[in-house]
């Protein structure tokens, strides 16, 4: 009578061996034979390539000149300088950095915008000239650009410079302006200024049609052919 004796030795032992095997921690996964790369964040752009790209649009038109009208202007109440003279800009000179456009209105060739690349950002500067070609008494207020701005526009808060001549010579209501230029390539390019008062004043040109090359602006060389 010993095979129920044996075939319950062996039941047991199955048992045992089941149990054991539960007690047992789950195997950890192989890990792969690469792992994936970290996540790595994209560097910030500090505004370089769009600064690069802004001052690329206007650089196509080298050379050229483009007729402008009044496009916004607010307090309607007060005298426009630019209302009902010939607006035109002129991209004279584009060089490596700097690119300056003087602005005619009407007989009064005095103004001359210096766009200038910068370490940090654009630098907007307003050159005004006497007929004589001698410093007007108010010339190259201006400001940088504080954001990255697109290709397509960029802002110029007023600058301390400007802010100290502006209360030097009385002119109390600019000195928290902001300039800005637009530009649409084959379409138009803006110049617009915004006053912490909220007057504000835009002007437009039309980058469809190039126009006649107006006259050297006032105290600049002529260029060479």
């Amino acid at each position: 009578m010993k095979q129920p004796a044996i075939q319950f030795a062996i039941l047991v032992t199955a048992v045992l061996a089941l149990a054991a095997c539960g007690d047992r921690p789950e195997p950890e996964p192989a890990a792969p034979a690469t792992a994936p790369p970290p996540d790595i964040a994209e560097p910030a752009d500090d505004g370089g390539e769009a600064i690069e790209a802004f001052m690329a649009r206007i650089a196509e038109h080298c050379g050229e000149a483009f007729e402008g009208e009044v496009a916004g202007y607010a307090p309607e109440s007060e005298d426009n300088a630019f209302s009902n003279r010939r607006l035109v800009m002129h991209v004279r000179e584009c060089l490596d950095g700097e690119l300056r456009v003087p602005f005619h209105v009407g007989d009064d060739h005095s103004r001359t915008w210096l766009l200038t690349r910068t370490e940090d950002g654009l630098r907007l500067k307003h050159d005004h000239r006497l007929e004589d070609g001698s410093e007007d008494e108010i010339t190259m207020y201006g400001g940088d650009t504080a954001a990255p701005g697109t290709p397509r526009r960029q802002e110029f808060p007023i600058d301390q410079y400007s802010v100290d001549l502006y209360e030097r010579t009385g002119i109390l209501r600019s000195t928290g302006n902001v300039w800005a230029m637009e530009i649409e390539p084959g379409e138009y390019f803006a110049y617009e200024v915004v006053r912490a008062d909220g007057s504000f004043s835009r002007v437009e040109f039309d980058l469809s049609e190039p126009v006649d090359t107006p006259p050297t602006p006032w105290g600049w060389p002529e260029l060479d052919d």
